[in-house]
């Protein structure tokens, strides 16, 4: 008995120590992770809505911090687009937006929507002017970055924006949090990008560079609005009630309307990001075979298709059987369709895959690597060119050819035939000379006809294509 009374002790003691320890690790957590308590809700009213209007000197910085973030992007430095963030004001009209529907203040939402459309406007317009007259058209790595939304442009809008106003609602102020989510969320860039697209007529750009700012946004005001309630800022008070009830029901139709899409988006890019994945990682470790080699491969998540294009030795169709076998045990991958192109399969669409890319690039790389070798080449072939040349002019048949002279031009007296060596400093030729001495009775005009019938003659009959013929008394 004395036993069982002393082990139910110490399970009680276990128990209380237990109890007791959750106690302070709750308590704790709350105290680590509670800002109801040092959130300073009346400045920060004041704070958002006197950051919504753009007027004046928030205008003028705008402009300025546009001009510097597109001339980032125009040269492809990250240090430069990082420099005009800093200095942008953009987050005041999306931050207004999340933070009038959640108290249900329908004058500072349509003040917010209306400086948004102003800051988008005024935005893309300075970055057009830009780009207009920039005389770099380019396309750089920082401009192509900005013109389709992935899912990690979604999670750094999202969690941007709860930086942000989590700095917003603390008593005191946090610049350094702030300027570090303009940084993070990147709204300026893809402004900029609409602007560059304008200006060099791609519209495809110019649309997926508004979309990606348009998901920033709209993440940014979400979090905002969910920080907002969750912190229990008052709601808006009017003395109508049926105005009341009506903005709170607009509120909340806005907020279920931003929602719902967000949601969906959210969801269709993260699938999509990790069909990429997925896909890209199968053909890296398991496509593989002795002898062949994928020389590129496309994924469509639309199509749900995989197209692989190899190069060398043929891959057997079993184990092409396995690799589709493979791919559609992996989890989110189960109905993509793999097609796999070997080098020996003429179908118009491999025919143009390969000859027109693969091939040409390899043709290029090995004009770049060998074109040493072609100069060096081009030069040997001119200097057996100039030794054939004097051979020929050296192997001249100057017996015969006397003899048919005398024959064709009677009014001959004497020929004799040289190699001349004549240069203009910067190379050397040989020219065969011939040296004619004619009947003192002939006539001057008469003998240079003769002089040029005689070297027209001989240019045929030695067939060279460049020879001397010269008079002498």
């Amino acid at each position: 008995m004395e036993n069982n009374s002393n082990s139910t002790s110490i399970e009680a003691g276990t128990g209380a120590n237990g109890k007791s320890l959750w106690r302070e690790l709750k308590s704790f957590l709350k105290e680590l992770l509670d800002i109801h308590e040092d959130t300073d809700r009346d400045t920060t009213m004041e704070t958002v809505k006197r950051d919504i209007s753009f007027k004046g000197h928030n205008a003028w910085i705008l402009v300025f911090s546009i001009f510097v973030a597109s001339i980032g992007l125009n040269v492809s430095s990250t240090a430069v687009v990082i420099g005009a963030m800093l200095i942008s004001p953009l987050m005041g009209p999306i931050v207004g937006v999340g933070f009038s529907v959640a108290i249900n203040d329908v004058d500072t939402l349509k003040r917010s929507l209306v400086n948004l459309g102003v800051m988008v406007v005024l935005s893309v317009l300075t970055a057009y002017l830009y780009f207009l007259v920039s005389p770099i058209k380019e396309e750089t790595p920082e401009l192509v970055a900005r013109t389709y939304p992935t899912i990690l442009d979604v999670l750094i809008a999202i969690f941007g924006g709860l930086a942000l106003i989590v700095a917003k609602t603390k008593k005191g102020a946090i610049a350094s949090v702030i300027f570090g989510v303009a940084i993070a969320t990147a709204l300026m860039p893809p402004l900029c990008t609409v602007g560059y697209g304008l200006a060099i007529g791609n519209w495809e750009y110019a649309g997926g560079a508004l979309y990606l700012f348009s998901i920033n946004s709209v993440f940014i005001a979400l979090s905002t609005f969910l920080v907002s309630k969750l912190l229990g800022f008052p709601l808006v008070k009017y003395a109508n009630s049926r105005r009341r009830k009506n903005t709170a029901r607009l509120a909340s139709l806005i907020a279920i309307l931003v929602m719902i899409p967000s949601i969906i988006l959210f969801v269709n890019l993260l699938s999509e990001q990790v069909f990429n994945s997925k896909t890209k990682e199968f053909v890296n470790d398991v496509i593989k075979y002795p002898g062949a080699e994928v020389v590129k491969f496309n994924q469509d998540y639309k199509t749900k298709i995989i197209d692989i294009y190899l190069i060398g030795k043929p891959v057997p169709q079993e184990q092409i059987y396995q690799w589709k076998s493979q791919l559609n045990s992996i989890p989110k991958l189960e109905d993509v369709v793999l097609d796999v192109h070997q080098g020996s399969y003429q179908s118009p669409e491999m025919a143009a895959q390969l000859t027109s890319e693969v091939r040409t690039g390899i043709l290029e790389d090995l004009y770049m690597r060998n074109q040493q070798v072609v100069e060096d080449k081009d030069a040997r072939i001119r200097l057996l060119e100039q030794e054939l040349m004097h051979y020929r002019s050296s192997g001249i048949p100057f017996e015969k050819i006397t003899r048919e002279a005398k024959i064709n031009y009677k009014n001959i007296r004497e020929m004799s035939y040289a190699n001349n060596l004549v240069t203009n400093f910067s190379k050397i030729d040989t020219i065969p000379t011939f040296n004619i001495r004619w009947d003192n009775s002939l006539s001057r005009a008469s003998r240079n006809e003769e002089m040029n019938k005689l070297q027209e003659w001989l240019m045929v009959r030695l067939a060279l294509d460049t020879i001397s013929v010269r008079t002498i008394n």
